[in-house]
């Protein structure tokens, strides 16, 4: 693997464990109060497509303008006061820049959710590339085209590249686009379908294992 391409919810930092309970609690509930509506349906998704989705599968019971600004709010408080960084993860990305290897995140999230994490953890310009789904003319994950499209930006074929994700929709993304998929399974996530992917670790500890094996 000539690359690595790091999902950021999850990933770089636990924000998946804030995310699901605001889903699962207050966001999906508001929109289709009818129906029991499963987070990992969801996560992976921009959260402009997330409504589009609920909207096209179950109807939904709250305008598009409420539900993308109470994501936005819930968005600046978990980024800027409650995650924490991936235990090792400055570590890892030193050593994938000894052996040259690109590594870039890829994120359904806006940019500017992403820059919130990266000046927060002092980790601007530590990445090659950084891909929003929503800057780019793409379908968002399960799709593969925002893992293809970070490959090109970093010149590397996608089936050259790592993916880390921890959703089922991401890791779905990752390996229709052809790469090596670790999925990081995490406590916020119950029962997901990680089948598609090549490595399945539970821990930081094992993630960087599993990373540098594969560009080793």
């Amino acid at each position: 693997m000539n690359a690595v391409l790091f999902d950021m919810d999850g990933v770089l930092v636990n924000s998946e464990d804030y995310w699901t309970t605001f889903q699962r609690e207050e966001i999906l509930p508001a929109a289709v109060p009818d129906r029991d509506v499963d987070v990992a349906e969801v996560t992976g998704m921009n959260y402009r497509e997330t409504y589009d989705y609920l909207e096209s599968e179950y109807g939904t019971a709250i305008s598009r303008e409420a539900f993308e600004t109470r994501f936005e709010e819930t968005a600046r408080e978990i980024y800027r006061e409650h995650v924490d960084l991936l235990d090792g993860l400055e570590g890892v990305l030193e050593q994938l820049d000894e052996r040259g290897v690109a590594a870039a995140v890829v994120s359904s999230s806006p940019h500017a959710w992403i820059d919130i994490v990266l000046e927060r953890f002092d980790l601007e310009g530590t990445f090659d590339e950084v891909v929003s789904a929503e800057e780019i003319d793409a379908r968002g994950k399960p799709a593969p085209d925002v893992f293809e499209h970070a490959a090109s930006e970093v010149g590397v074929a996608p089936e050259d590249c790592a993916v880390v994700e921890d959703s089922e929709n991401g890791v779905a993304a990752g390996a229709r686009a052809g790469g090596f998929v670790v999925a990081y399974r995490i406590d916020a996530h119950d029962d997901l379908d990680l089948s598609p992917a090549d490595a399945i670790v539970d821990s930081p500890a094992e993630l960087r294992e599993a990373v540098l094996e594969a560009v080793d």
